[in-house]
């Protein structure tokens, strides 16, 4: 199964990663792709530099960013083959454990719809 980690943060308090993180970090990208569970993973740029589509009624709209009626928002994603959420999960926590103390962030966690429908 996939899982996709849907990684949020406060874009108003998060620190920029240090080289220190972004080292532990591609070392545990290399040893998770190589035990086959890491499929691709990603940080987002800043939400100023991306829009909101929304579509209600029948009409959509769209929202330019920053995106400052959210507190938190997706700053970045990981894609796993686990075989159950409690693996995916593990595998989520590898990557939260690499952060250390001085972050706070929160991941979602959530199976995606097996053949790549939309699920709704």
């Amino acid at each position: 199964m996939r899982f996709l980690s849907l990684i949020r943060i406060d874009e108003t308090t998060a620190a920029a990663p240090d080289e220190r993180l972004m080292a532990d970090m591609g070392r545990l990208m290399e040893e998770m792709t190589r035990e086959g569970v890491l499929i691709q993973t990603s940080g987002l740029l800043p939400s100023a530099q991306g829009k909101r589509l929304r579509l209600r009624g029948g009409k959509i709209s769209a929202t330019d960013g920053p995106f400052t009626e959210s507190k938190e928002v997706i700053g970045g994603y990981a894609l796993f083959e686990a075989p159950d959420l409690d693996a995916a999960i593990a595998h989520t926590r590898r990557f939260l454990d690499v952060h250390g103390d001085g972050w706070d962030i929160e991941c979602e966690v959530r199976p995606l719809v097996p053949g790549g429908g939309c699920g709704v």
